[in-house]
């Protein structure tokens, strides 16, 4: 760390928290030829091992004993679709890493010249939307310069507030105040930079019409306008503050990482000049626009809740679609007794707000960042001839390293390991949309649009609100159109995990809610592709379903198994055998992403302690299936202290520990050795979870506060005596009566005749 850089944690770092803030290479390593090899062999013994199972287990148990009661049948069958699912589960997750590392040796990084040379004659706009919620003031700024500083020309920054735009309470009113004034203090920091290297570039652009060479004085000005881009960076680095290790990732990454790519490239012009050669004109001429359309971002704030026209539905999916709905217009503010609504006007009239179209639409949540060649390398895949079906393409996000708690390094590990069967995914033509960052194709987004009235105003769903995994949902509907979804195999985002127990419950039950509702139009989906003629692999089907489904059936197997005492007879060391595979990889894949390979048994105790999360967010599905009726979207809590957990999500693990340990104390009794096994794997597993990552005096706190919630109520001022008895005659909103109409007749009262009113004249 500098010796300037001030590092004043928010929250005390936990003993077993992450030490490094390294992140890994952005390149990930091409594996050996022995890691390819070993993949097909995990995946055919973990099949064999399934098939040796059920076929000298189960079915040996029904020659041997004839099926000899109805129960132990039962239990047999209930035992073998138990243990198909989990093995299903384990072999998509060695198919999906199979298919990474495939995609990791076959990619080969594109050369950064080419990528200018690219953009110096395709010059496609982008629009970048940050919708937020709540989200504290600083999160949103390391977002949105992160976007800011993306080498991307022709950049439109949007930070889409959903915050209600009116708050009583005067501290949200302070932080809304401070979250709607940061794009505008960026685009006042990008000022300087911005009008000198526009006025650099515009120079020598013009100076080489007439120059067909550089010479070496040109050479040594360009690697100067570097290095002031350099110094510039710096000083703004220098000046940050750092509370935690996000913090320490903005400065390290996007600032100091950006400063110095610029200074390497000075470097090299400074090394040119001295050797009495120049680049090309050509290339100087792209090196000028490169400084140019780093710092030439355009930043602005839209707020669709100060429109009545637009929708308030409470969901990211439609503050999102409220403004991509606007795109290409013209607009005028009109007041109605609704409040302001918008009116589309045509292009020659003036408008009070005009809102750009643009080719390419780039999400990023308001606690994500990205690397500064983020867009470049995105954009450039989509625009290749052989991806002009792909509609969104993203670089599955990475989580920040140097946690400060452990429940939030073990997350950090889950995130990463999804990361890698992501990209497996993609190998394979099954990725999904994740939404946290993601740049999509505008034309796409055009042919899956719904569109409805709602009070008389048009609302577009580009992306699907129905389910509150809409990335998920919406990737169906691409597919179902002939758009098709790739990973970038680099490592080009980040985002943050949940740093406490409370907020990372309401992340993993969102999760798993909606997966079993979309899993229907993904069927119907697969008929549609294959009736055009269309090839749908084995591969894509058991992947998107495992995707979509795997927390409902791992959630409900995994209670059979903690809490259905199965006939010793059922268990075999083969089952074991067929998971051994699954571990392994894991453990290497942790290993390889710079965990400990023994925290595949923290993770195991991990999602222990998730059970009722992810059973919650299932019961949502089936209940939502049932209802027809919207689940509310839940956004993660991004705050400095702790997010308390509600009481039956804390309850519940030490329930299911104390069942473990009477399980055990059971099954020993009586020489049941499989099942006491599994029992005090499951109690010792589960109780490291609880005590590490909620913590046993949280588990105390957040009970009692779950349980004595009901006896504390707000109270509200009275009004004064005197007005009580006063009676006042309502003042008339004469916009609300012209724009609503007449009201409900039977419920509106005879109107008085005041003697103020002027009688019409009589002469």
């Amino acid at each position: 760390m500098p010796p300037h850089a001030s590092f004043t944690p928010a929250r005390r770092r936990q003993l077993g928290a992450e030490r490094s803030t390294t992140p890994l290479p952005t390149v990930h390593a091409k594996p050996s030829d022995f890691q390819i090899a070993i993949g097909p062999v995990a995946i055919v013994s973990t099949i064999a091992f399934w098939a040796i199972y059920v076929v000298y287990t189960i079915i040996r148990q029904f020659v041997d004993y004839g099926g000899e009661n109805f129960r132990f049948t039962v239990e047999a069958m209930s035992y073998v679709v138990v243990v198909t699912f989990l093995s299903f589960s384990a072999l998509m997750y060695l198919l999906a890493r199979q298919g990474a590392m495939l995609a990791f040796r076959e990619h080969t990084r594109v050369p950064r010249a080419e990528l200018d040379r690219h953009f110096a004659g395709n010059q496609s706009t982008m629009t970048v939307l940050v919708p937020s919620y709540a989200e504290e003031p600083e999160v949103i700024r390391a977002t949105l310069w992160s976007a800011a500083l993306q080498e991307y020309p022709s950049m439109r920054v949007v930070l889409l507030l959903d915050d209600p735009p009116t708050p009583t309470d005067p501290a949200v009113a302070a932080k809304l105040e401070q979250s709607r004034a940061i794009s505008q203090q960026i685009a006042d920091a990008l000022a300087e930079p911005r009008a000198r290297f526009t006025s650099a570039r515009l120079n020598f652009e013009l100076e080489s019409i007439t120059d067909q060479e550089p010479d070496i004085e040109a050479a040594r000005q360009l690697a100067f306008e570097y290095y002031w881009a350099t110094d510039w960076l710096e000083t703004m680095a220098e000046n940050e503050k750092l509370d935690d290790h996000v913090d320490e990732f903005f400065v390290s990454q996007v600032l100091r990482g950006l400063a110095g790519e610029l200074a390497e490239i000075g470097d090299a012009l400074t090394a040119a000049a001295n050797a009495g050669e120049t680049p090309s004109t050509s290339r100087m001429v792209e090196l000028y626009r490169r400084l140019a359309w780093t710092f030439d971002a355009e930043m602005t704030t839209f707020e669709r809740k100060a429109y009545a026209s637009l929708s308030h539905e409470a969901n990211k999916a439609m503050n999102l679609n409220s403004y991509i709905g606007l795109m290409g217009g013209r607009y005028n503010e009109e007041q109605t007794g609704a409040g302001t609504i918008l009116r589309r006007v045509p292009l020659p009239d003036a408008a009070d707000i005009v809102i750009p179209d643009s080719t390419y639409v780039l999400t990023l949540d308001a606690d994500s960042i990205l690397l500064r060649d983020y867009c470049l390398r995105l954009v450039y895949l989509l625009e290749q001839p052989q991806n002009s079906r792909v509609a969104v393409t993203q670089t599955p996000y990475s989580s920040f390293r140097g946690a400060g708690t452990r429940i939030e390094r073990l997350a950090g590990a889950t995130t990463d390991i999804q990361h890698i069967l992501h990209q497996g995914m993609s190998y394979y033509g099954a990725s999904f949309w994740v939404g946290a960052n993601a740049v999509i194709r505008k034309k796409a987004l055009e042919d899956i649009v719904e569109t409805e009235w709602v009070n008389g105003f048009e609302v577009k769903r580009f992306v699907q609100d129905r389910t509150v995994i809409e990335d998920t949902e919406s990737s169906i509907d691409l597919g179902t159109h002939g758009w098709t979804i790739k990973n970038y195999p680099e490592r080009l985002s980040y985002s943050a995990t949940p740093p406490d127990f409370g907020s990372l419950i309401v992340q993993r039950r969102r999760w798993a809610n909606g997966g079993l509702l979309i899993l229907p139009k993904f069927i119907r989906q697969v008929r549609e592709r294959r009736a055009r003629g269309e090839r749908v692999s084995i591969a894509e089907i058991a992947l998107r379903v495992n995707y979509m489904a795997s927390i409902a059936w791992a959630s409900v197997g995994l209670i059979f198994l903690l809490a259905y005492p199965y006939d010793s007879r059922l268990l075999s060391v083969v089952v074991l055998f067929a998971a051994v595979p699954y571990f392994l990889s894991m453990g290497a894949d942790l290993r390889a992403t710079g965990y400990r390979f023994s925290d595949i048994l923290s993770i195991y105790g991990f999602n222990l302690v998730l059970l009722p999360v992810n059973m919650a967010g299932v019961i949502k599905s089936v209940e939502q299936s049932i209802t027809m009726r919207k689940i509310p979207f839940s956004r993660t809590p991004k705050v400095k202290n702790r997010t308390a957990a509600p009481w039956l999500y804390v309850v519940v693990p030490w329930l299911i520990v104390l069942f473990s340990v009477l399980t055990f104390l059971r099954d020993y009794s009586v020489g049941n050795w499989g099942n006491a096994a599994f029992a005090a794997v499951n109690a010792t597993l589960g109780l490291w979870a609880i005590v590490s990552y909620i913590g046993v005096w949280h588990s105390i706190v957040d009970i009692w506060l779950g349980l004595t919630a009901w006896l504390w109520v707000d109270v509200t001022p009275k009004a004064s005596k005197d007005a009580a008895t006063t009676p006042t005659k309502p003042e008339i909103d004469w916009r609300s009566v012209l724009y609503h109409g007449e009201t409900d007749p039977t419920a509106r009262a005879p109107r008085a005749v005041e003697s103020d009113v002027l009688t019409p004249s009589t002469h």
